[in-house]
């Protein structure tokens, strides 16, 4: 049975994350929210949400469905699908080394989303400009630097050699790690700028994956959402800035 994935229909968001495992291993999946007729679509998402039946219910998407077993949250979508992927190490121990990693991104995707919306999510960006450009501000200065410095080491500090962040293959924290660089590339170009030379593995990286066979065409595809101003990484020049 393919792998039903459940996320917002028009964005890339937090859902991208595990779309990037499934296309690498080249996995049978359904992106629900985004398919039409009869038991698709965002209602069927929502269903399942406010379900007064199901026992396992998630909070929010991006949740996975693999037969009747339901999973929330990317980090431990990932750690699920990682082994059967071929994206995680066989050592189970350093299972949860690459998940202690996944999780450090979740940290970071939240602080990105916070740039533009700093006070409540229930609030329009056009409502909280003002506390969305300090925060932006402090983010490019402070915590871009934090984060991929902490990762550039990760990388530079792996003992198989900095190709990747974990063991000598490719794993689901690469692909994430990608699509980090490739989200704040969109939405900060100015606080990016010459990024490469200070964190050169993770834009080695960051080139290696979108060179690969199967993200290289998904990338080229309509299943590749384009970034916008909907998702988590927005462009808006306003609260974008030189490092």
């Amino acid at each position: 049975m393919a792998y039903e994935l459940y996320y917002w229909d028009g964005i890339q968001g937090r859902g991208e994350f595990v779309r990037l495992s499934l296309e690498e291993a080249g996995a049978e999946y359904v992106d629900v929210a985004r398919e039409s007729g009869s038991g698709r679509g965002t209602s069927a998402m929502m269903s399942l949400m406010r379900s007064g039946s199901e026992p396992h219910i998630p909070f929010a998407p991006p949740f996975l469905k693999d037969g009747d077993l339901i999973m929330p949250h990317v980090a431990n979508i990932l750690l699920y699908l990682g082994p059967k992927l071929g994206l995680a190490p066989k050592e189970e121990g350093l299972r949860y080394v690459l998940n202690g990693l996944q999780l450090t991104i979740t940290d970071f995707v939240a602080e990105v989303h916070d740039t533009h919306h700093p006070i409540a999510t229930s609030l329009y960006y056009e409502d909280q400009k003002d506390e969305a450009k300090a925060r932006s501000a402090e983010f490019i200065k402070e915590r871009i630097p934090k984060y991929l410095g902490y990762f550039e080491r990760v990388l530079q500090q792996n003992p198989q050699g900095p190709q990747h962040i974990l063991g000598d293959a490719l794993t689901y924290v690469d692909l994430s790690l990608f699509q980090i660089i490739e989200g704040l590339n969109y939405a900060f170009p100015k606080g990016m700028a010459g990024y490469r030379a200070r964190y050169p593995a993770l834009s080695a990286l960051h080139d290696a994956v979108a060179r690969r066979q199967n993200i290289a065409a998904y990338l080229k595809s309509e299943r590749r959402i384009a970034f916008n101003e909907d998702g988590i990484f927005r462009h808006y020049p306003e609260l974008d800035k030189a490092a």
